[in-house]
């Protein structure tokens, strides 16, 4: 009888291993599932074939808690004072068993007060964008009911300050924690790993790495998205120049009443910088001076304030407490390019 145990316990070993070299989908065989494995022995007595005897066990599969979250397209380049700006992820239930997945946010690098208004979408269409009909459905805080294998589309969305500036950066991890499911739109209970020895029931091994800012088999995962901010880096500098003056013309003129002054305005912008757009002056004149409308407002000009073209506005009375005022519009000030505008005056 010893023996007939052994070998039924060796057919049984080897029948398991037979079932766990098959291919499976990374979820693997559903929690609560009941394996049986039965085998028959035939045998004969005095040449006489018998009643085949049978032995069967079974067991129940238990609960594989493992899941990941992958960061799409990182960085993604801001400028300052953009709002809705999006991190793209991938989160994906490789547990056995359907699952809600808690979603939280962590700032993990980059200055807290330049970022704000973090919230997360489920990305309805798939396109990684923030849409309409994304926005309409509102912000999320878990994914109800996700399928073993499953992979849900997720948009972390944030507001780039004003202060940000070219180079910055923020790093924002997005976590998954497994929680039960069950209950339609409603947050489960954490999952916790089952202690002690293996149960008859349905028991849970948490199988899960470590992400960015959680520990392996934790029942979480987190990735790390980038935004890096790309901004213009802009220098203004406003100099002016003795033209002429009544008594010495143009040869070694003096800022005296009558004389021109020229004022020339140059907007620069650093190397390696975004591209400076929509970028309008505004100059309200000292009550000492006389626009000089002979002479007219150019902008686009270069760094000397020459070459420019014919442009810009004056006011008279215009500005702050009635001064006159000047205005331009310049073109899109690359990075390393220096734009200017300029215009003369006279010294009442």
């Amino acid at each position: 009888m010893k023996t007939t145990k052994q070998l039924l316990g060796a057919v049984s070993a080897f029948a398991l291993v037979a079932m766990s070299s098959s291919p499976a989908l990374a979820a693997g065989t559903t929690a609560g599932t009941t394996i049986t494995n039965t085998v028959t022995v035939n045998y004969n007595v005095n040449g006489n074939a018998q009643n085949a005897v049978t032995a069967s066990d079974s067991f129940t599969v238990d609960q594989r808690v493992n899941l990941t979250v992958t960061a799409i397209t990182t960085p993604v380049s801001v400028s300052p004072n953009q709002t809705n700006r999006v991190l793209a992820f991938d989160v994906t239930n490789l547990s056995n068993a359907t699952a809600d997945l808690a979603l939280t946010t962590a700032l993990r690098g980059g200055t807290a007060a330049n970022i704000s208004n973090i919230r997360i979408f489920r990305d309805l269409n798939g396109n990684r964008a923030l849409d309409a009909n994304e926005l309409t459905a509102g912000a999320i805080t878990y994914l109800d009911e996700v399928a073993a294998d499953a992979t849900v589309a997720v948009l972390v969305v944030s507001d780039i300050g004003i202060n940000a500036v070219n180079g910055d950066f923020f790093d924002v991890a997005l976590t998954a924690a497994a929680h039960t499911s069950g209950t339609a739109n409603t947050l489960g209970t954490r999952i916790l790993a089952t202690s002690g020895a293996n149960t008859a029931g349905v028991d849970t091994v948490l199988f899960d790495g470590a992400g960015v800012s959680d520990a392996a088999n934790d029942g979480a995962f987190s990735a790390q998205g980038r935004y890096a901010v790309s901004g213009a880096v802009l220098t203004v500098a406003k100099t002016s120049r003795i033209v002429s003056d009544p008594v010495n013309g143009t040869t070694n003129p003096k800022a005296i009443p009558g004389a021109t002054i020229e004022y020339c305005i140059t907007v620069a912008n650093a190397a390696g910088a975004a591209t400076a757009t929509g970028v309008s002056l505004l100059d309200d004149l000292p009550a000492d001076v006389t626009y000089s409308a002979a002479f007219g407002i150019f902008v686009n000009g270069n760094a000397t304030c020459a070459s420019g073209t014919t442009g810009g506005n004056f006011a008279a009375g215009g500005g702050v407490s009635g001064r006159d005022r000047v205005t331009g519009t310049l073109n899109d000030v690359a990075a390393g390019q220096t734009r200017s505008l300029y215009f003369r005056v006279t010294i009442r």
